[in-house]
């Protein structure tokens, strides 16, 4: 524990960071961590204009990746037409054209989340249609001079670190001799449906976004560490 201590001090004073993050350990105390950082990234979401925006800053903030920016890489090879729904959001025609795109939005090797967007090509400048069509830029930061921002009409939990009724039960959350010692964490944590609108409150797409388990691809947090370690 101590020599964990002191690496990770040491790569905070350097600037840099492990290649490869250490498993996070099974236990009540990481999965209560884990459920903690996943419900503050959930409400982080929630309440801002810009998905792109807010990744951005938790990648810089727990150091996993020494360029903190993120890219939209490109999925090719899948197209999914927008539904009835999805159309009426967006307050279009059955004429009038959507365009998909779906893309793993990466910081440094970590793919944070993994998102389908359907957008309104016609309500965007030639510029923009390009940028999305040609290159690997967000849409938020595509679409950024219509001052954008988000409402969010639908959130599902995909796991949670704790079962169900775990506050009243006296059985330990977890078994590590059956785990390796490791904590088993699935590919999809949570997911967002939004609607993204212009300044004028025009919509411009429909955008479902699932986060994935690489949202904690970093040292877990040190159980046993003094407070003030834990809190900054």
């Amino acid at each position: 524990m101590r020599l964990r201590l002191v690496l990770t001090l040491l790569a905070a004073c350097s600037g840099t960071v492990p290649a490869t993050a250490e498993p996070w350990r099974d236990g009540f105390v990481p999965r209560i961590e884990a459920l903690a950082l996943m419900q503050t990234l959930n409400a982080s979401l929630l309440a801002s204009r810009s998905a792109t925006a807010t990744l951005e800053k938790w990648c810089a903030d727990h150091k996993m990746s020494a360029e903190p920016t993120i890219v939209a890489r490109r999925v090719a090879g899948i197209e999914q037409q927008p539904s009835a729904e999805t159309r009426r959001r967006l307050d279009v025609s059955d004429a009038e054209p959507v365009k998909y795109r779906r893309v793993q939005l990466a910081c440094g090797d970590h793919v944070l989340s993994e998102a389908d967007n359907w957008y309104v090509p016609g309500r965007l400048s030639d510029e923009m249609n390009r940028t999305l069509e040609t290159t690997e830029t967000p849409f938020g930061k595509a679409i950024a001079p219509l001052q954008p921002f988000r409402r969010t009409i639908d959130m599902k939990m995909r796991w949670s670190p704790l079962p169900e009724g775990w506050e009243l039960s006296t059985v330990p959350t977890a078994s590590p001799e059956k785990t390796n010692g490791a904590l088993s964490i699935p590919h999809d944590l949570f997911e967002h449906t939004a609607i993204v609108y212009a300044r004028d409150q025009r919509p411009l797409s429909e955008v479902h976004e699932t986060y994935t388990r690489e949202i904690l691809d970093f040292p877990a947090p040190l159980a046993g560490a003094p407070p003030e370690r834990v809190l900054q």
